[in-house]
């Protein structure tokens, strides 16, 4: 291995030592956020929680980077960025934005003069991932590296892929979802289950030897108990919700459906 590849996992790993001994999200972030920095390296930070009922603009390092007026700006302009779509509506894989579009495009959105532009945004790297919960309701977290100079590299972005992992783990964890009204059943859980590793309802009809009309009822009971109102939240609940509190049953209702 190289000097330079090992001082890349050492950053990793400090970034993952951090996270292992994280006890709450509020001394967390700001003792993060550097580490970031050195693993991905970048100008400057963004993390923007979702919703986030306690701060009017997302937490960056340099501190302060995002003003109101900035803010104000990018909630009128994010509609029309495709690296928001991906963070926000996609999958939000950590993904450059030069992948999604090129330079004359991306100077063309209004985003780019009103807040890009201000923060030396010429390459960003942006992410989002499980932000644990916030008064009961599931949360995202976006997380964005700006740089000034060459792009980001394909090793920044396995090594973003990487921390995304470590990152969701720990907030759900810091974050945990509320007590259900109600708790799903077996056969609820299984269809969530098969539900968030991307299955259609034909799919988990099959798997489970059920018609798919009773896939449909069961996700509506589903979705009444994660108090989420669609097939995504729902996913995302359930994996945000973790192991601990799923029926231990399903595993093995899924595998005896084969």
């Amino acid at each position: 291995m190289s000097t330079a590849a090992e001082a890349g996992l050492r950053r990793i790993f400090d970034v993952v030592d951090l996270l292992i001994d994280a006890v709450d999200e509020e001394s967390l972030v700001p003792a993060l956020l550097p580490l970031l920095l050195d693993a991905v390296p970048g100008d400057s930070i963004v993390w923007a929680p979702s919703p986030d009922p306690t701060h009017r603009t997302p937490t960056t390092l340099p501190a302060d980077l995002v003003t109101l007026d900035s803010q104000a700006a990018f909630d009128r302009h994010a509609p029309a960025d495709p690296l928001v779509a991906h963070t926000w509506t996609a999958t939000g894989t950590p993904l450059r934005r030069s992948t999604l579009q090129s330079d004359r495009a991306y100077h063309a959105l209004a985003a780019y003069h009103d807040v890009y532009r201000p923060l030396g945004a010429e390459r960003q790297l942006a992410m989002s991932f499980s932000g644990g919960y916030v008064d009961g309701t599931p949360r995202s977290i976006c997380l964005v590296i700006n740089r000034s100079g060459p792009d980001f590299t394909d090793d920044d972005v396995l090594t973003a892929a990487l921390l995304r992992t470590r990152l969701a783990h720990v907030l759900r964890r810091l974050a945990p979802p509320p007590a259900l009204r109600c708790e799903v059943t077996r056969r609820e859980s299984a269809v969530l289950a098969l539900l968030a590793h991307g299955l259609t309802n034909q799919q988990i009809a099959h798997r489970l030897a059920i018609s798919p009309r009773t896939v449909d009822k069961h996700l509506e009971h589903a979705y009444a108990k994660l108090r989420v109102g669609g097939r995504v939240e729902a996913a995302n609940a359930w994996l945000t919700r973790g192991d601990a509190v799923r029926p231990t049953s399903w595993t093995g209702m899924v595998a005896g459906h084969r």
